[in-house]
C-alpha cells in the first residue's frame, strides 16, 4: 500500500501540467460512449502521458524486480557481465557528479543568463525537488528491502539516490536553460547518464535501481516545476512572487543566504 501511495504521488503530481492542457468541454448527456473513444486515444497519444507512463512504469518495473523473477534473472545477469567487463572499475566522482547539473545551473546565472524563472524562484524549486526526491527514494528503500550487489547484508539498493539527485538536477537544469539551449540540456541529461553509469560500474546497484532512480528524480523535478507557479500564485499577498535571496555574511568569514520579504 506504501509503494502504490507513493507511485500514485508522483503520478498525479508529474500529470498536473497536462491535465491543465486538456480541456474537457461539456457534452450532452446523449453522447455515446463510442463518440467519447477518440478523445481517449488522442488524449493517450500526448507526449506528456507518455512523459509520466514510462517513468512510473520503470519505478513499479524495478521494484517488481526483488523477487526471484524473470526481471530479477536478467538483472542480475547485466549487472554480472558489467563487472566481469570492468572488473577492476572503481570511482567516488559519482558522489560528486549528481550535484554537477545544479552547479552548472547557478554558474549560468553568475554568468549573466537568464532563464525560464528568476534565480529565488528556481532556488525554492530545487529544495523542493530534493525533498520531494529524496523523500520518494527513502520510501521505497525501506518498503522494498533490496540487497545491494555488492554486499548481501545491504538492503538499500533500489532505487538509487544517486541516480534520482542526478537526473532531478538535470532536468531542472534542462527547465531552466535547457529549453532554449540544446547543449545545456544534452550536457546536463549526459551527466545525470554517466553517474547512473557509475553506481552500476562500481557495483553499488543493479540496472532497475538505477533507471527507477533516473525516473523518480525526473517525475519529482518535472512535477515541482510546473506547480510551483500555481502554489506561488496562492499564496496571501502574492509571497511566492516577493522573495527575496540576500546574501549573509557570518563571523569567522562565513558566507551564506537567507530568504527575504519585500514589503512594498
Amino acid at each position: 500500500m506504501r509503494l502504490a501511495s507513493v507511485l500514485l504521488l508522483l503520478t498525479l503530481l508529474a500529470s498536473q501540467p497536462l491535465m491543465a492542457q486538456v480541456s474537457v468541454p461539456s457534452a450532452p448527456d446523449s453522447v455515446s460512449v463510442a463518440t467519447a473513444r477518440p478523445g481517449l486515444v488522442s488524449w493517450m497519444k500526448k507526449p506528456a502521458v507518455w512523459h509520466t507512463a514510462i517513468p512510473v512504469g520503470l519505478i513499479g518495473l524495478g521494484y517488481i524486480s526483488r523477487n526471484e523473477n524473470v526481471l530479477d534473472e536478467i538483472k542480475e545477469e547485466v549487472g554480472e557481465e558489467t563487472h566481469e567487463a570492468f572488473p577492476h572499475f572503481h570511482t567516488s566522482l559519482d558522489d560528486y557528479s549528481r550535484h554537477v547539473p545544479i552547479v552548472v545551473a547557478y554558474g549560468l546565472y553568475a554568468g549573466g543568463m537568464k532563464g525560464a524563472r528568476g534565480v529565488v524562484p528556481f532556488t525554492i524549486i530545487y529544495g523542493l525537488s530534493h525533498a520531494l526526491s529524496t523523500g520518494v527514494v527513502s520510501n521505497l528503500k525501506n518498503v522494498s528491502h533490496t540487497k545491494r550487489p555488492d554486499n548481501a547484508l545491504d538492503f538499500s539498493s533500489f532505487p538509487s539516490a544517486h541516480t534520482a539527485e542526478a537526473f532531478m538536477t538535470a532536468t531542472l537544469l534542462y527547465e531552466q536553460f535547457g529549453r532554449t539551449r540544446p547543449w545545456v540540456a544534452v550536457g546536463g541529461y549526459s551527466i545525470a547518464t554517466a553517474t547512473g553509469a557509475m553506481r552500476m560500474l562500481n557495483n553499488r546497484h543493479w540496472i532497475t535501481d538505477v533507471l527507477a532512480g533516473a525516473s523518480i528524480g525526473v517525475l519529482s523535478a518535472e512535477a515541482v516545476w510546473h506547480l510551483y507557479p500555481v502554489a506561488a500564485h496562492l499564496l496571501p499577498g502574492h509571497v511566492g512572487e516577493k522573495l527575496l535571496l540576500v546574501p549573509t555574511y557570518m563571523p569567522g568569514g562565513g558566507m551564506g543566504v537567507s530568504l527575504a520579504v519585500k514589503t512594498k
